[in-house]
């Protein structure tokens, strides 16, 4: 009897690989650390600071323990308060909401344009009302969302713009970076982001001094100086392992974008002729391909079927905010936003990772070639 050709095990990312290329490297710089006893903070956050700025092209980046922590942050800069309301969509990682809560703010939501899946911006300004205090748009998956009419509505309204680039690093809208279009750009150093930490670190980034200024006293529980608190403050600090983690990966972060992008437009290309529903690359925008969210509407056995072949795969993110119990106290229903709501049923994220291989990529194409013919 013939034995099965042995299928390809396909992970949804693979930090082990990556961990394996920069060991030596980041090894070394956790032994500086160390032996410095430079645990908060230091110099490891301090030129990482610099550097991630650089990258950016902005005039200043605040280091802190997460990307919640640096919306919650951005927003109390932003002059979000109790009683205030902040537009921002049900598609995304709830933490973009959290942030709003956490200033005692209410999320108003619009939904997302049905291709790119981040705010569609025609649906924001009837939402504005006297008690609008900031537009809170997500890069989701790696695409800027359609920035100009939302800085338009900003500078109308005289309302700030936060952009929330947890899943852009690097990303590009019309030649700006992400990040440095609104008052500030909020970012995610979650481990298995494009730019991502040993543990929990987030980061702000802005041109604004007085923000900057404050944003590096609102992490260090309000602190200007010692014992001298002048507000409510937070311990939002960034350690000085995640420092010297981050100051290496960013070495590293184009080369990794650029093999992303590559491996994104050869699923564009083997996958377009399947049933399914391939994300939508604007051209005015430099994608960066966090995550590779495909659509169908038999999601769920979609799935199951390539699990079975060794593929994995994920779900970014199958309930809206709206529908989330924490949420319900904010009225709405089932139906309010049924672009979100679509894309919630339908999307499944395929792997896609920088050091994924040409056999292991061509396993998942293989996989999805078996499966979905016979789904339809």
């Amino acid at each position: 009897m013939i034995a099965a050709p042995r299928r390809v095990q396909v992970p949804l990312a693979d930090l082990k690989a990556q961990y394996a290329l920069l060991k030596d490297e980041i090894l070394a710089s956790l032994a500086e650390v160390a032996e410095s006893t430079a645990y908060v903070l230091g110099p490891k956050v301090a030129a990482f600071e610099k550097d991630f700025a650089a990258y950016s092209g902005a005039k200043h980046c605040v280091a802190v323990n997460s990307g919640t922590s640096a919306l919650h942050a951005a927003l109390i800069c932003a002059g979000v308060a109790a009683g205030d309301e902040v537009i921002s969509v049900p598609m995304t990682f709830i933490a973009t909401s959290w942030a709003i809560s956490y200033c005692g703010a209410t999320p108003v939501y619009v939904d997302v344009d049905p291709d790119t899946a981040t705010m569609d911006a025609a649906l924001v300004e009837k939402k504005i009302t006297r008690k609008t205090k900031a537009l809170l748009p997500v890069h989701l998956y790696g695409q800027p969302a359609d920035m100009e009419p939302l800085l338009d509505v900003s500078r109308r309204h005289g309302i700030p713009l936060v952009e929330d680039v947890a899943q852009a690093h690097g990303a590009a809208y019309r030649g700006r970076k992400a990040g440095t279009m609104g008052q500030s750009g909020c970012f995610s150093f979650y481990p298995g982001k494009n730019l991502g930490a040993y543990g929990e670190a987030g980061a702000v980034i802005t041109d604004d001094d007085a923000i900057a200024a404050r944003l590096r006293r609102l992490r260090d529980h309000a602190q200007a100086q010692r014992y001298h608190h002048d507000e409510i403050g937070f311990n939002y600090r960034m350690d000085g392992f995640q420092g010297a983690v981050l100051g290496i990966k960013l070495k590293h972060l184009e080369a990794w974008t650029n093999a992303r992008i590559e491996l994104a437009e050869k699923y564009l290309e083997l996958l377009s002729d399947l049933p399914v529903e391939l994300p939508v690359r604007r051209d005015d925008r430099r994608h960066v391909w966090h995550l590779f969210v495909a659509r169908h509407p038999r999601r769920d056995e979609v799935r199951a079927e390539l699990e079975k072949r060794g593929i994995q795969t994920g779900l970014h993110y199958p309930i809206p905010l709206h529908l989330q119990k924490a949420y319900q106290h904010l009225g709405y229903n089932a139906g309010d936003f049924p672009v979100s709501e679509r894309i919630g049923r339908e999307c499944f994220t395929l792997p896609l990772f920088p050091e994924m291989t040409g056999e292991q990529q061509s396993a998942v194409v293989e996989a999805l070639e078996e499966v979905l013919p016979a789904l339809g």
